[in-house]
């Protein structure tokens, strides 16, 4: 629990940070003074469950970790760290901006993802876009990821991206309390 916290305030700085601590909401179906039925169900914070492929093999490694936001106000963010060993950076400590050597980054950012933005919400299609603001990829930067959505027992929630790639993967959330 102290850990979701932690990331939690990690998330909420990167989005201020990020933003200047102004809103990015353009969102129509979450602003509402009424959000629809999804909308309510999707606020929160959620702890990855797990990733499974097409053929429901894990992805990511058995045990990838993450978190993912969907506030009130139709803002959102996302982190996903892969269950795997990354080596750790041979300079001085991140708090002093050491720099990695070519080989240490890409094995730090090889299946991590990270991005923020606004969202919205086709109950008729049952998806949740993300319209990305900003993304450790500097190329999904303005790119709209549309999941499908389906809501399981208890508090869990999968999303199926179906754009911009279809991959068949499946992200198991579950909501933190």
């Amino acid at each position: 629990m102290k850990r979701a916290r932690i990331l939690l305030c990690v998330l909420i700085a990167m989005v201020c940070t990020f933003t200047g601590g102004h809103s990015l909401t353009q969102n129509a179906s979450v602003q509402k003074s009424s959000p629809n039925e999804t909308a309510k169900r999707l606020i929160g914070m959620w702890t990855l469950v797990s990733i499974v492929d097409s053929q429901g093999q894990p992805a990511r490694g058995p045990h990838p970790t993450g978190f993912i936001v969907y506030d009130v106000s139709g803002n959102m963010a996302v982190q996903i760290m892969p269950d795997r060993a990354r080596p750790k950076w041979t300079g001085a400590p991140i708090e002093s901006a050491s720099t990695p050597t070519p080989e240490e980054a890409k094995a730090a950012l090889n299946g991590y993802a990270a991005y923020f933005g606004t969202w919205t919400v086709d109950e008729r299609a049952q998806t949740v876009t993300h319209h990305l603001r900003g993304s450790i990829n500097p190329g999904n930067i303005g790119v709209d990821n549309v999941r499908k959505y389906e809501f399981g027992l208890g508090d869990r929630l999968t999303l199926i991206p179906i754009a911009p790639i279809k991959n068949g993967n499946r992200l198991t959330w579950e909501r933190v309390k």
